[in-house]
């Protein structure tokens, strides 16, 4: 067994020690479930975590991560990370998080046959599609690609927001907040892009409306009563 296999270990050690020093009810308080505000949906880049970028602790963030942040409807295992985390957990706030530099995102623009990543990959060359006039007028290959990293986190929100579970949610609480960041790696900076989630849902409501409104507000009402 390799010594770079072995320090995981060791570090696991070190780790428990660390946060039984810090607060000796620490596993006892994690073992009694979780409360996550957030629902982090990124990219499964090695170099992008969603705890360490975020701050936060275990159990303050449910995390979904594959090639690209992409958020497809025939992909089970995104959508059911969503769905359980909008009616099980109750998230205040589902995020799509991309970064500047994906390969995911390269890779779909490159003229090469990826095997079994084609289907995957074809979700982001039909955003550059979508967005092609836009892209097309930026001479410099870097920033062309770093908007379409931007582009493609807009278009997985719409995507969550186009989800049955999503809307219906929303329309009761008014969560979840769908929102699209993008991590910059050469400044480690995260960048809002200032999705406005509201016009987003209005605007794409005629044509992926998945409620029955006037029940799903009658429901909340009935249980004001209760």
């Amino acid at each position: 067994m390799s010594r770079n296999y072995e320090t995981i270990f060791e570090n696991n050690r070190s780790w428990i020690q660390e946060k039984l020093g810090d607060d000796p009810d620490f596993f006892r308080k994690l073992e009694a479930g979780q409360n996550p505000e957030y629902l982090y949906i990124g990219c499964s880049d090695s170099r992008a975590t969603a705890e360490e970028l975020m701050g936060l602790r275990p159990g303050e963030v449910f995390v979904h991560r594959n090639i690209a942040n992409v958020v497809n409807a025939l992909d089970m295992s995104s959508t059911a990370v969503i769905q359980y985390a909008v009616q099980h957990l109750q998230v205040k706030h589902i995020i799509i998080c991309g970064h500047y530099g994906c390969g995911g995102v390269k890779a779909a623009m490159t003229p090469q046959d990826m095997g079994l990543l084609n289907p995957w990959l074809r979700n982001i060359r039909d955003v550059y599609r979508i967005h092609q006039t836009q892209l097309d007028a930026i001479a410099d290959e870097a920033l062309r690609y770093n908007r379409l990293v931007e582009l493609n986190v807009q278009e997985q929100c719409i995507n969550v927001i186009k989800m049955a579970c999503v809307q219906q949610r929303y329309i009761v609480d008014q969560y979840p907040i769908v929102h699209g960041w993008v991590f910059d790696m050469g400044t480690g900076k995260l960048i809002d892009l200032n999705i406005d989630f509201e016009e987003i849902l209005h605007g794409i409501q005629k044509v992926y409306d998945l409620t029955d409104s006037d029940w799903v507000m009658s429901r909340k009402k009935n249980k004001n009563l209760l």
